[in-house]
C-alpha cells in the first residue's frame, strides 16, 4: 500500500490525477477531500491548472461537466515523488480532443475506485487514494502483457487487518461478451507464466526451479474482479453467462481453484457497497458472495 504526505493537498491532488489519468471535479473531491467543502477542491484544481500541472476539458452535453487530466509537465513532476516511483507513467494526452476520446472508460474506472474508497471510509477499513493503481504492466513474454484496468490494495478492519489485492477489469459493454470472458484465460496464463531467456537451460538436479513472474510482486496471486457497466440487467446477465461458459473450460480448473474470480454490476456496487454479497462467482453465477470471499 502507498503512504503519501497528505499534509500537502496540492501534492495529493496531482499524484491522484497522475495515477488515475482523468477525473471529474466531483470525483476528485470524493477521492482527495470528501470532508471539506467542494469549493476548496475547485480552487485547488484551478491553482494546479494555473501552474501548468493539470488541464481540463468541459463537456457541453453533460451539463458543462469538467474533466481534469495531468499535463506532461505535471506527470514529469509527480513521477519523481517516492509515492509514484517505479510505476509506469501514464501516456499523456496531447490536447483536449485527445482527452475527450478517452473519457468514457477512464471515468468509469475512476468511479469504480470510488466505490472501494467510500466503502473503506464507511467501514473503518484502510484503502488510500493511491492504493488504486491503474494499468499495471505484467509481462507474458514475446511482447505480450496483461494490463488490468486497476490493481487494488485494501486492508479490512484497519491498519493491522488482512490485506486483499485484486486485479480489476472494468467493462462498459464496448466489447463482445466472448472477448470479455477470454480475459479469464489471459489471467490464467499470467498465473502460470515462468519467464525464460534465450538459451536458458532446465534447472540442474537439486537446483531451485524458476518461479512464476507474478511471485516477484505478490505473495498471493490477486483475486480477479470484473465490474460491469454500460448495459442493463439483461446485458449484465449475458456477460456473466459468458464468463461462466469460459470458466467451464477444464484447463482453467487449477487457476479457478486458487484464485477467486468474481463479477458484479457497478450499479450494485454503488447501491449496496462492494463488501456486500453482490459478486457472482464465475464458476457458479447463481451464487453471490462478498468480494473478500476465498475458495
Amino acid at each position: 500500500m502507498t503512504d503519501v504526505d497528505t499534509g500537502s493537498g496540492d501534492r495529493l491532488a496531482l499524484a491522484v490525477l497522475t495515477q488515475y489519468r482523468m477525473a471529474t471535479t466531483e470525483q476528485m473531491h470524493r477521492v482527495i477531500a470528501p470532508g471539506v467543502r467542494r469549493e476548496q477542491t475547485r480552487r485547488r484544481l484551478a491553482k494546479l491548472r494555473d501552474e501548468g500541472l493539470i488541464d481540463r476539458i468541459t463537456l457541453p452535453r453533460a451539463g458543462r461537466l469538467r474533466v481534469w487530466f495531468p499535463t506532461a509537465y505535471g506527470v514529469q513532476i509527480a513521477s519523481e515523488w517516492p509515492e509514484l516511483r517505479g510505476r509506469r507513467p501514464p501516456k499523456t494526452v496531447s490536447d483536449p480532443t485527445a482527452a475527450r476520446l478517452r473519457i468514457g472508460h477512464t471515468l468509469t474506472v475512476t468511479e469504480t475506485a470510488l466505490v472501494f474508497l467510500d466503502e473503506a471510509r464507511r467501514r473503518g477499513d484502510l484503502c488510500r487514494p493511491l492504493d488504486w493503481i491503474p494499468e499495471v504492466y505484467h509481462s507474458l513474454g514475446s511482447g505480450e502483457a496483461v494490463i488490468p484496468d486497476a490493481l487494488l490494495y485494501y486492508v479490512r478492519g484497519g491498519k493491522n487487518g488482512p490485506l486483499l489485492r485484486a486485479f480489476v477489469e472494468v467493462d462498459r459493454a464496448t466489447m463482445g461478451p466472448e472477448r470479455l470472458a477470454s480475459k479469464i484465460t489471459t489471467y490464467a496464463r499470467l498465473h502460470k507464466h515462468v519467464p525464460t531467456s534465450p538459451g536458458q537451460r532446465r534447472p540442474a538436479f537439486g537446483q531451485e526451479p524458476a518461479r512464476e513472474a507474478w511471485r516477484r510482486h505478490y505473495p498471493i496471486f490477486p483475486r480477479l474482479l470484473f465490474v460491469l457497466d454500460g448495459t442493463g440487467p439483461a446485458g449484465v446477465a449475458n456477460r456473466i453467462d459468458s464468463l461462466y461458459a469460459t470458466a467451464r473450460d477444464p484447463s482453467l480448473a487449477p487457476f479457478l481453484r486458487t484464485v477467486p474470480v468474481l463479477a458484479a454490476a457497478l450499479a450494485d456496487l454503488r447501491t449496496h457497497g462492494p463488501s456486500q454479497r453482490v459478486w457472482h462467482r464465475v464458476q457458479d453465477p447463481n451464487h453471490t458472495v462478498a468480494w473478500s470471499w476465498s475458495p
